[in-house]
């Protein structure tokens, strides 16, 4: 007999499936990369924040549907990486939203939480660019949608849904330029239909491999915490709580006030709520003193408590760290970058916290509430540093109420060191300091050289694998088979003659010695400009060059 209604256990399971047979193709979608440069990242983007839905929910038993779709959307929201990510996040929060009260859905219900997703996915990119995930979904879940009768069951939804969705993938480079000249087709797109095709696996009861890049987490050492043991790292406490009706009215609790009180009783916190259903994660030496005051404002949905000295002993991480929050202050600064020479320059410049991503290795919105958190400031300013993580920064902005987060759409990190290198917080109101900002990094010009990874035709420039590639923004200008020649080209592009300052960070990739002629002759071929060179020790770019 064939399945036509869906709950929550059922839908636990296609959430880790899903996750599991994405794991399985993440290099393919990896490689479905329009740049010609060993940066792609889609498919390790789109795997951590589904396999953090995933681990969400993989005790559900016995819960109802809507309370599991809302914990795996919640720990998509907090792992989302990547534009991708990010938009994965969004497609399975408004599927949630769609499953809000239900128990079990019919098919019926299914079709209205999709086109949820649709919509919030939409609502989530401020310019939506059609040829791209965003379509893919959309096309797959409106022909869907259009041939639900009273006959269908969850496999011939799904099974409509996927077809529309790899025949709308197919189309994607008829609607991307770019795709067409690459010859590939949407990278998350490609990463969507994966996961749809290991939850439509679920439903037929197939197996789904699990992915080398997920094992399971391992089983708690309990002897690593002995009778004679001191507790040192504390509790790492996560819960959700329904704020009751008969214990106050949830619609004056006071969220940044609870938020400063976790603050005061433990670290690493993240809060926000989403209708009555509060979630919370803090690390704490006194997890019961918190459990006590949050059932004067309601009951547990789900809780869990750990006591991370059997953490730290299985998991072979650094020592941590329990300190003592940072005194509030006026105004702080969060950045991204890789590389550390690069991390040690933005601290240098006054960055309270740098957080370690950018290329190829995209942060998540949980690690940006921890710099957040970390900073303790009225207002925030972050420097994402790269266009693939200014969407899950400002994710990461929407849940935390506690600071006024400014997110500065800085898309390298020489924008960004230009940005803070002339910041002055004590200038003004946060609007006009971020004005300035913006003029500063509309000035910057930031041109890239990295090795090829294969061959191409792009901007009428025939690459070479294996050769040195330079290009500013999506443009390439220049290859060439030397890496110090493909910088001097591409600083002509850049007009560095104009530019009172050079900036040459140099990667972890580039010989001493070629960057030490690089830099002369740089400077010799400028002599009006500065050229100043910075051991960066970025990974995927061998030289980045920025021109103030």
């Amino acid at each position: 007999m064939q399945t036509t209604t869906l709950n929550g256990a059922l839908y636990a399971g296609m959430i880790s499936s899903g996750a599991d047979h994405l794991g399985c193709y993440r290099k393919t979608v990896n490689d479905l990369n329009v740049f010609p440069i060993p940066d792609g990242d889609t498919g390790d983007n789109m795997l951590a924040t589904v396999y953090s839905g995933a681990d969400a929910v993989d005790r559900a038993e016995d819960e109802d549907l809507a309370t599991v779709a809302s914990r795996s959307a919640h720990g998509m929201l907090l792992g989302a990486r990547g534009n991708s990510g990010v938009i994965l996040s969004r497609i399975f929060s408004g599927i949630n939203k769609g499953f809000e009260g239900v128990s079990e859905a019919t098919v019926s219900d299914i079709a209205r939480a999709m086109e949820c997703g649709v919509q919030e996915a939409y609502r989530a990119v401020p310019i939506p660019v059609e040829g791209t995930i965003l379509t893919v979904f959309r096309d797959g879940v409106h022909f869907a949608n259009e041939r639900v009768t009273e006959e269908s069951t969850l496999k011939s939804y799904f099974n409509d849904l996927l077809g529309e969705m790899q025949r709308s993938l197919e189309r994607t480079p008829e609607l991307l330029p770019v795709l067409r000249e690459a010859g590939v087709v949407d990278s998350g797109g490609a990463g969507l239909i994966y996961i749809f095709e290991g939850m439509r696996r679920t439903l037929s009861g197939e197996t789904v491999e699990r992915a080398e890049a997920h094992t399971e987490t391992k089983k708690a050492d309990l002897d690593a915490f002995g009778a004679d043991s001191v507790l040192e790292y504390g509790y790492c406490t996560e819960f959700l709580l329904r704020l009751q009706n008969a214990k106050g009215d949830p619609e004056s609790f006071d969220l940044p006030a609870f938020i400063e009180y976790l603050n005061s009783v433990g670290n690493s916190v993240v809060a926000f709520r989403e209708g009555s259903i509060l979630k919370v994660h803090v690390h704490t030496m006194r997890p019961g003193d918190i459990l006590n005051r949050c059932q004067r404002y309601g009951e547990f949905l789900t809780l869990k408590v750990e006591n991370m000295s059997l953490q730290h002993n299985e998991t072979g991480l650094p020592e941590v760290i329990v300190t003592v929050p940072k005194p509030r202050k006026k105004a702080g600064i969060v950045a991204v970058a890789a590389g550390d020479g690069l991390r040690e320059t933005f601290s240098e410049l006054g960055t309270d916290v740098v957080i370690d991503g950018g290329q190829s290795m995209n942060p998540s919105a949980a690690d940006f509430l921890d710099a957040f958190d970390k900073t303790n400031a009225d207002t925030i300013y972050v420097f994402p540093n790269n266009g693939n993580v200014i969407m899950t920064a400002n994710q990461a902005k929407d849940l935390y109420p506690s600071s006024d987060i400014r997110v500065l759409r800085t898309h390298s990190v020489g924008e960004g060191y230009a940005a803070i290198s002339m910041m002055d917080t004590n200038a003004g109101e946060p609007d006009e300091i971020v004005s300035e900002l913006n003029e500063i990094i509309a000035s910057v010009t930031t041109g890239f050289v990295s090795r090829a990874s294969r061959n191409a035709e792009k901007d009428g420039v025939h690459v070479r694998e294996g050769d040195f590639i330079g290009f500013i923004g999506d443009t390439i200008y220049v290859n060439d088979g030397d890496a110090v020649d493909t910088a001097l080209q591409l600083s002509k592009e850049m007009h560095a003659e104009n530019c009172g300052v050079l900036l040459l960070l140099v990667g972890c990739d580039a010989p001493a010695d070629e960057a030490d002629r690089l830099c002369a002759a740089l400077t010799k071929m400028y002599p009006r400009t500065e050229v100043i060179r910075i051991d960066g020790g970025q990974p995927v770019h061998q030289y980045i060059l920025v021109g103030e």
